[in-house]
């Protein structure tokens, strides 16, 4: 039998690590839209120091012939952006320790759940690989291919992380009544979790679009960066009323079949508020001239959105009625 008391304390350091890796998401996407991914040239080092400098003048004098000898032309320093990128490292570095802890505590399910303790030290081993993969997006330069590929294993991070701490949790899952629930809505769960990762996708190739294009404008004039859109943006623009309506729907039927205080409902509302928040940002960025702010923040309620969507699975797939297989 597992110590109640450190279970618990495993439940709320895993939250806590899901929530610090959904924050990393977040800073990177501001690193990201701000264009201040370059801040610092080289790493782990900041332009050579582990502190990274806050004026011009502390650099040596030929440091652009240092980083354009290194393949980093044009490299000009920017405290802003540097500090920028420089915070993004250091709350990296805080999560990977998080998630160090993660993996050590779950060593109490050696012996009642191994898998627990093994996908604990999996994710452990892909943040690792995360931090060698985010040195190499600054040598590829940002290439927006590594750029994505960075992001896409921070969203299998965080599912992975979902998953190991609701699968220790799964005696309190067990709890929760889904008798309601019906074939054609597991069905219809599995459907929406698809268009997210679809939208996701897409989002991702639109991203990687308005990189080539903010780096053609130089990060100004965002308001013209609209006129070059491709195709793929207003499919995933359409798209998202039928992801909206979808998960209305999985919203709708939980509300009218459980009671206020029940943890399905809690999670479906948090859902809708995660769609529609990502909706409103995303009509910000088609109308309002692509503001920087509004980038993230449609980052991370994607994120989000899947996450939710996927615990919501695994209430269902741990309560007192299995889902189909």
């Amino acid at each position: 039998m597992i110590d109640p008391q450190a279970a618990a304390r495993f439940r709320r350091l895993g939250t806590l690590t899901i929530f610090a890796v959904y924050f990393v998401i977040l800073v990177g996407g501001i690193v990201r839209a701000s264009g201040a991914g370059m801040g610092c040239p080289d790493w782990p080092t900041c332009f050579g120091q582990w502190i990274p400098p806050t004026h011009e003048s502390q650099l040596p004098a030929n440091y652009h012939e240092i980083y354009a000898a290194r393949g980093y032309e044009n490299t000009a320093f920017n405290p802003v952006k540097t500090w920028t990128e420089y915070t993004n490292r250091l709350i990296g570095v805080s999560t990977g320790i998080l998630i160090i802890l993660t993996a050590w505590s779950s060593r109490i399910y050696l012996k009642s759940d191994k898998p627990t303790f093994y996908l604990a030290v999996l994710a452990l081993l892909l943040v690792s690989f995360q931090g060698w993969l985010g040195s190499a997006v600054v040598a590829s330069n940002l290439k927006p291919l590594m750029i994505t590929l960075h992001m896409l294993l921070a969203l299998f991070i965080v599912a992975l992380l979902i998953y190991t701490i609701s699968r220790s949790q799964k005696t309190l899952l067990a709890q929760i009544d889904t008798n309601w629930a019906s074939p054609r809505f597991a069905l219809i769960l599995k459907i929406a979790m698809a268009m997210t990762l679809l939208q996701i996708t897409m989002g991702v190739q639109v991203r990687e679009t308005i990189d080539y294009i903010a780096h053609e404008h130089s990060y100004i004039d965002r308001e013209y960066w609209r006129d070059s859109f491709p195709i793929i943006f207003y499919v995933h623009r359409s798209f998202s009323s039928l992801i909206l309506f979808t998960n209305l729907w999985l919203a709708w039927t939980i509300r009218k079949n459980v009671d206020k205080s029940n943890l399905l409902l809690k999670i479906a509302h948090t859902l809708m508020g995660l769609i529609v928040t990502a909706i409103l940002a995303g009509v910000s960025l088609d109308r309002l001239g692509f503001p920087a702010v509004a980038q993230p923040v449609h980052l991370l309620m994607a994120n989000l959105i899947f996450g939710a969507q996927f615990f919501l699975f695994i209430c269902l797939h741990y309560s007192s009625r299995k889902m189909p297989q």
